[in-house]
């Protein structure tokens, strides 16, 4: 069974390998800075929470 990876940065979006050398999420340099900077961890969860409540908006 094949799984298709998601992005941790782009919320909703498929991993796309953007990262050369990487082969999904769990080996992407992006992924690890962004999770070990407690800065740019603060601000995904903010984009996250921005596209949660934009897709609860459109579907409500």
């Amino acid at each position: 069974m094949h799984v298709d990876a998601k992005c941790p940065i782009r919320f909703g979006e498929p991993c796309s390998l953007c990262v050369p050398g990487a082969h999904g999420p769990q080996d992407c340099q992006l992924v690890a800075l962004v999770r070990e900077d407690p800065d740019l961890a603060e601000l995904r969860a903010e984009m996250i929470a921005r596209k949660k409540a934009e897709k609860a908006q459109s579907a409500g």
